[in-house]
């Protein structure tokens, strides 16, 4: 068992993961870096309220995306409620633009493994 510890520390906090339910690309300068029909979308609200800590993020299976034009970085990040981040950096590109929790706490098995793209270095579009 891997709890999250930022629940005990943080009970109001709520993260809700859902299948988005609609497709979501990500573009670089024009190029496709991934689409996807199957992204899970994040939404964290604190002390119970209906706003949102940050907008809603979508994690794209790593199989809808072009693994090859990403390299793994050394940056890493932990999150109380997700675990450890790990990054990627576009090739030719803006550094660590690309998160992923490979090993995240039980809470959130969902999104093991997924790409979430930062909104700022990339274009990304729902549809």
């Amino acid at each position: 068992m891997n709890p999250a510890p930022g629940y005990k520390k943080y009970p109001g906090h709520r993260i809700e993961t859902k299948p988005a339910g609609v497709r979501v690309r990500v573009t670089f300068k024009g190029e496709v870096i991934a689409d996807t029909k199957d992204a899970i979308a994040l939404e964290e609200a604190m002390g119970g309220s209906k706003s949102t800590v940050a907008p809603v993020v979508y994690y794209i299976p790593r199989k809808d995306a072009k693994m090859d034009r990403l390299v793994r970085t050394s940056h890493r990040t932990h999150c109380p409620f997700k675990g450890a981040a790990s990054y990627f950096s576009f090739k030719d590109g803006p550094e660590n633009a690309v998160w992923s929790y490979e090993q995240p706490y039980d809470e959130m098995g969902i999104i093991k493994d997924l790409l979430a793209f930062y909104p700022d270095k990339v274009e990304i579009s729902t549809s």
